[in-house]
């Protein structure tokens, strides 16, 4: 007949304890790391479509509209219109008919007809000539004089349809070639963006699909 000797169960009974209470330790351990993994994951793909819709975004308005609309887009260079609309501001330009125009609408026109240099400025007042033709006056919001030069019809190129600050900046970092290279980075924005989506998509159905297993 065997004796258990009292302090041998009491250790025997304490290992027992302290293997429950480690692999307890795991358990909470391997939860939390799954826990942490998942945030991860969730903050990852959250910034995936954040950066996605900013960039769809900024494809809209520096592109799509403009192509659409046969608009012209231009960069704000100097302060005579801040600070409303600062340098680096990014316009959008529409074609307008010279008789629809009205005082207060923004402007850009060519600064000498038939050159490539415009400004952008505010209609104040509209005249007409000796000869009846109808002239627009102008003045940047921030300049405390009108521009000395009435604007003719041939000079205007439209009328402001919409402007983003500082994204012109950009704009002009492309350079003279950015009406051919800003459909090619937009698009290349866009498909980067639904990869992104795509990837995302599988990666939740495969973290699904490997939950599912390990119940």
């Amino acid at each position: 007949m065997s004796v258990i000797n009292q302090a041998d169960l009491y250790i025997g009974t304490r290992r027992d304890e302290a293997a429950e209470a480690a692999v307890g330790t795991e358990v909470a351990v391997a939860a939390v790391g799954h826990s942490a993994g998942g945030a991860l994951r969730f903050i990852a793909r959250a910034l995936n479509y954040l950066l996605l819709l900013i960039v769809t975004l900024g494809a809209l308005v520096m592109v799509v509209v403009p192509m659409v609309t046969g608009s012209q887009t231009f960069t704000v260079l100097t302060s005579s219109m801040a600070p409303k609309y600062a340098p680096g501001s990014f316009l959008v330009v529409k074609p307008t008919p010279f008789e629809e125009l009205r005082v207060g609408d923004i402007i850009t026109y060519q600064i000498e007809s038939g050159k490539p240099a415009v400004i952008s400025h505010r209609i104040t007042s509209i005249g007409a000539t000796q000869s009846g033709a109808r002239v627009l006056t102008t003045k940047g919001d921030n300049n405390s004089l009108a521009d000395s030069t009435p604007v003719q019809e041939v000079q205007v190129k439209g009328k402001l349809f919409y402007a983003v600050p500082y994204v012109g900046v950009i704009a002009n970092a492309v350079g003279q070639d950015r009406d051919v290279l800003l459909p090619v980075l937009a698009a290349g924005f866009i498909g980067f963006g639904a990869l992104s989506i795509i990837r995302g998509a599988l990666e939740k159905k495969r973290s699904g699909h490997n939950a599912r297993h390990s119940l």
